[in-house]
């Protein structure tokens, strides 16, 4: 196996669509927890945890050993929708210690592997259920590549992927504060649809991310959330929750609008939903909106038996009780006194986000990347976020050890400080 880096091979043979490896240019060979190590031998603490997909780290013992137990056994690999051991022992589990604690009830339908397949079938029978075929959704929100959670997605940059095909059946209202605090974004939306004029049809659903993740670390309030749910309720529409990035405990409980009093009537999960980093994705859905006919939305690889067999140690690892919530809340703590340290290094920066999914905008982001690469150079995997890239992002395994999360701040705050210094000196 090569181990040096081939920069030309890349070059030459892997698309231009290629993104994260531009930012760090070196060959990765192993990884544990929090950590990485390329193939000259260096280390790595990551932060960013393959956005969000790897929640519990990198190669978990407790999954890997599952894992690979059954895969000696020669168990199930591919199985379409069909009946599994794996599969049964994942539902029961998710019911038991996921679902019946929180009063929920939900049907979970296995879409294609990809957060993006989650939201395009939450959009598909959204519009089914309803007859409608708008969608609203919210500036700066991102729910995927593909052309209907794209045609809801904010981002120019993703958008312009499509070329020159229409992105339509959506309207995008202002998120929370997207145009200052001042800005009352629901009362907007309440007159918008009220007015028989305003160009808005009816619609089918309201999708939102309670934190979004792409979109600069915006976070929803409660009251906000509260709203969005309302109006929907008011216009006959569904209530999408997109917790693909937010959800499996990013934000402190496993589901980001767990302490929110809303009950959305579909719920994207995909990333961490696996629990070790392997693809898996599913649609949570009230059972009466359960109307799907069979293979009316299907997909080759619904069936990915080994995430079965690691979502399941996943939540029983870490979800049979609440000290594993209690353990976030902590950390969450130590991340916020130690953005803030670098938010008071940048005049008019401020930090972003909640829970351990949060971030610093530093107001710029040609000095957002400029800080992210010098961290890189220092051993920190880290990237940026928002409509500008303007918000350094940390998005470090919610298990990361808290002496590894303190050395990560301590090597970004000191990118910070010579980032910053580094621009006062190009401007003299």
């Amino acid at each position: 196996m090569p181990k040096d880096l081939n920069p030309d091979l890349y070059q030459r043979r892997e698309s231009e669509a290629r993104s994260y490896c531009r930012s760090f240019p070196t060959s990765f060979v192993r990884a544990s927890g929090s950590e990485m190590w390329d193939a000259k031998g260096n280390r790595y603490i990551d932060f960013l945890a393959g956005c969000s997909s790897l929640n519990y780290g990198h190669n978990d013992p407790d999954m890997k050993a599952a894992l690979i137990e059954h895969i000696q056994a020669d168990g199930i690999a591919h199985g379409l929708d069909m009946h599994t051991e794996q599969k049964q022992a994942f539902l029961q589990t998710f019911e038991d210690i996921i679902l019946k604690p929180r009063n929920m009830d939900y049907k979970v339908m296995m879409t294609g592997p990809t957060g993006t397949n989650a939201v395009e079938s939450a959009m598909k029978l959204a519009r089914k259920v309803t007859g409608r075929r708008n969608i609203i959704a919210f500036t700066n929100g991102f729910h995927g590549m593909t052309m209907g959670a794209l045609a809801a997605t904010g981002n120019a940059g993703k958008r312009a992927g499509a070329g020159s095909v229409s992105l339509s059946d959506t309207s995008h209202m202002p998120y929370e504060h997207a145009f200052g605090q001042d800005m009352d974004s629901l009362r907007i939306m309440e007159q918008m649809l009220a007015n028989p004029s305003s160009g808005i049809d009816a619609p089918a659903a309201f999708i939102i991310e309670p934190v979004q993740g792409e979109g600069g670390l915006n976070a929803a309030s409660g009251d906000f959330m509260r709203g969005v749910a309302r109006l929907a309720k008011e216009h006959g529409a569904l209530l999408i929750v997109d917790d693909i990035q937010a959800g499996c405990g990013r934000t402190g409980t496993f589901f980001s609008f767990e302490e929110m009093g809303i009950e959305p009537d579909l719920i994207p999960m995909a990333k961490s939903f696996s629990g070790m980093g392997l693809p898996f994705a599913a649609l949570l859905i009230k059972p009466e909106y359960d109307i799907w006919k069979p293979a009316e939305h299907n997909g080759t690889f619904r069936g990915n038996t080994h995430a079965f067999v690691t979502a399941r140690v996943a939540l029983e690892k870490f979800w049979k009780d609440d000290s594993f919530q209690k353990e976030l809340a902590e950390k969450a703590v130590i991340l916020t006194t130690g953005l803030q340290a670098v938010a008071d290094e940048i005049q008019g920066a401020k930090l972003k986000g909640r829970g351990l999914m949060q971030g610093v905008d530093v107001g710029s982001g040609d000095l957002a990347e400029d800080i992210c690469a010098r961290c890189f150079e220092k051993g920190l995997i880290i990237e940026t976020s928002g409509a500008g890239d303007e918000v350094v992002k940390v998005l470090a395994a919610i298990t990361t050890p808290v002496a590894l999360y303190r050395e990560g701040l301590e090597i970004l705050l000191e990118a910070t400080r010579e980032a910053i210094a580094n621009t006062k000196m190009a401007a003299e």
